[in-house]
Formats: C-alpha cells, structure tokens, sequence
C-alpha cells in the first residue's frame, strides 16, 4: 500500500492537441486531424506506454458530435480501443475551444447543451472504457475567453474586456453545470480543470501601467478558478468539489510584458522580471490547497530537454513547499501546428516528419533521455508493466527526492 498515493497511475502525463475551434480565416479546424492522431491513435499510444506513462489528456470534439441534441460518439472510439490495448487512462476535454455552429455561448441554451452533451459523453466512454475516469469540461476558460472574447482569433470572434468578461463567465457556468452532469452518470469522476500560469508586468517606461499588470496576475489569472471553486458569483454553483484538481499550464511564453492592446508581449529569457514556476504554482496552492498537476508544459525545438529539467526542478522545489503535486503533463504528446503560421512548431515528444500524405513520428531523444533519467531520479515506472493501474503513484518517492536533491528556484528560462 503506498505511503502517499496519487491520484494517478504515473506520475508523468502526457495528451494530444486536439483543438476544434472557428479559426478567424480558416473556418472549423480540426487539430486531432491535423496532426493526423485519429489515424495514428494506436502508435501514438503505444508509444506513450513504451515511455512510462499511463495518462493522457484526450479530446472529445464537441461540436462534431452534437447534431443539435442527438449524438455521434463514433469519431472516439478509435481512441478508445487504442487506449484499451495500450491501458492509458484518458483525461477527456470536453470542450477544447469548439462549440456546435449552431449555438451562443452567452446564452442559457449553451449551458443546458452542454450539460447535456457532457452527460452523454460521460455515459459513452465509461460503458466502453472500465476504471477511474477524468474530465475536463472546458479546456483554459481564461485562455478561451481572451482568445474569442477580446482577441477575435475564434469564435465567437469578440474584441473588447466586457466581452471577454462575459465569454468567461458563460464558460464557468457552463463548466459548472457539466460537472454536475457528468456526475449524475459517474459520482466518482474526478474533475481537472486547467487554465495558463500567467504573470504580467508593466513596461519598464510605463510605470502608470503597474496596476493592470498587476490585476491581470493576481486577479484575472485565478477568477475562472475561483468562480469553480465557489470564491467569485457563488449564484453560479461553484465549490471546491467542483474546482476538484487545479491543472496549471506553464510556458514560456505566459510571462508577459503589458500591452493595452491584443496579446502581451512574451518576456525574454534572461528578463529579470520573471518570476521562478516554483512561485507561481505557490500562489495557486495558496489560493486553492486543491491537488494540483502541471497540466501543459513543453520547451521548443532543441530546448526540450533543458525545459524538462528546469520544470521539474522548479516542481520539485513546489513539493519541498507542501505543494500537493500529482503529476506533471507533457504536452503535447506529438507535435502540433502553430495556430497562426502552420508551421510546426517542435515542441512534442515526438516530431512529425511529412512523408508522402503522411506524418511519422520520429522521437526527440533528447527530450526522452531528459525523461528517463527524471524517472530513475524520482524511482517512477520507465516503461508500463502489464497492469500499470494496480497501484497509483507513490508520492512519498516524489517528496523523498525532492529533499533529496534540494533543487532552488531559478528565475531565467533555459
């Protein structure tokens, strides 16, 4: 029986991209398609299997398999059997940017379609997939509510700070009203919810800029969260049962410089205003003592495996702070496109490698190596055995190591 046990089966997580949002000049996309994951599903499990991990983050499209109230499951149950054979348990998005066309998300009618498709999904997956089960109703609501709301990059394509106000409380009550569905049909589902580790900071000419900085880090970062968690508009339902497991996203780019208009501007690297992840994921245990994972995180190009370390030294200095930390998600799990450009931006354990119609995956070494030996480091699994949910993950190793190694917060990024 484990001193500690997680709540997952390993300690490392991983999850494929899987966006279907209304791009701004494209129309719908399809990001699973894309990166052609619904034609690799089963290699692209069995090599997350091969690396020790035994959770993955996983989509179910929303608006394609909503035909206006009725369902169409079947576009899953590729994922499904491939998740079967190589036992990877999912933690499925919901709503990973993308809503059915016929609907608005400022409306009562969004939140009722929505509590009804997640209670659906939810009866789907648990009558063909045995064990524990873990959702993400709506995939980074603060994310989402800027990039619709006030940037117009998706749907619903609005541009201003009420709007995004708005866009985020609409998606909180709908995440609200999808846990409580989903369990209806599964009491015991457990419920991740991730939003991006952000800190903003004035421009250093622009001193008359610090309040916002401020109020985007320390208020706009965590008002998704706290109206889940029940802190803000408790009318719509929230509670630390619905909050259940904080995910928070760490890239590089998350630590800004303020910009009055459009998206902030990413810090450089060696900027001395930035902050060490192990402070950030502070803050969020402080606000919430939830369990917490770091739900996204990846470095780009040849920096994968120098970020790898750096943000499992930054975690590990977390957990020597009594941070409950269950898991860290490396993401994504093959590579993806940039949004904008469509170039690839490297940032996978596995690059995709065009090959006729074709996208093989070829993995990073480095970022694999970097893996591994964390794994020895920490005594987790390098490779799943034949029933990798027996046990869950002994967390005591995790503690152990970190007052083992002592690692220090460091502020620069690799």
């Amino acid at each position: 029986m484990a001193e500690k046990p997680g709540i997952f089966p390993t300690f490392f997580i991983s999850g494929f991209e899987c966006s279907t949002f209304v791009w701004k000049d494209q129309g719908r996309r399809n990001l699973t398609c894309e990166t052609q994951h619904h034609l690799y599903a089963r290699e692209d499990y069995q090599m997350l299997r091969s690396l020790g991990i035994a959770v993955a983050r996983e989509g179910i499209p929303w608006p394609l398999v909503d035909k206006a109230g009725s369902y169409d499951f079947s576009c899953i149950d590729p994922f499904l059997a491939a998740m079967a054979e190589a036992q990877i348990m999912p933690i499925w998005d919901l709503c990973h940017y993308g809503y059915p066309d016929d609907l608005a998300p400022y409306t009562d009618e969004f939140t009722r379609r929505f509590a009804d498709y997640c209670r659906a999904a939810a009866a789907y997956v648990t009558a063909r997939l045995p064990g524990q089960h873990f959702f993400t109703p709506i995939n980074e609501i603060t994310f989402f509510s800027f990039a619709g709301g006030e940037w117009g990059w998706v749907a619903p394509f609005k541009n201003t700070k009420t709007d995004r106000f708005q866009l985020r409380l609409s998606l909180c009550q709908a995440a609200i009203a999808g846990v409580k569905a989903i369990r209806e049909v599964i009491p015991e589902a457990r419920m991740v919810h991730i939003d991006p580790l952000v800190q903003v900071v004035a421009p250093l000419d622009r001193p008359d800029q610090i309040p916002a900085a401020y109020h985007e880090t320390y208020v706009d970062t965590f008002l998704a969260w706290d109206i889940l968690a029940g802190k803000k508009h408790p009318e719509l339902g929230g509670s630390p049962e619905i909050l259940d497991i904080v995910g928070a996203n760490n890239y590089s780019f998350g630590q800004m410089e303020y910009r009055e208009h459009g998206p902030h501007a990413a810090l450089e690297p060696h900027d001395d205003r930035i902050k060490p992840l192990c402070e950030l994921l502070k803050l969020v245990w402080e606000r919430y003592e939830r369990p917490m994972i770091i739900g996204e995180t990846s470095g780009m190009e040849g920096g994968r495996a120098a970020w790898l370390k750096d943000v499992i030294e930054e975690s590990l200095a977390a957990v020597n702070l009594g941070i409950d930390l269950h898991g860290i998600c490396l993401f994504p799990a093959v590579d993806m496109p940039d949004w904008h450009t469509g170039a690839w931006l490297h940032n996978g354990i596995c690059d995709l490698h065009p090959e006729g119609e074709n996208l093989k995956r070829i993995l990073h070494q480095p970022y694999v190596q970097e893996l591994r030996r964390w794994q020895k480091e920490l005594n987790r699994v390098t490779e799943l055995d034949t029933n990798p949910f027996s046990d869950p993950v002994e967390l005591q190793d995790v503690i152990k190591a970190a007052k083992r190694l002592q690692t220090q917060p460091d502020q620069n990024w690799h």
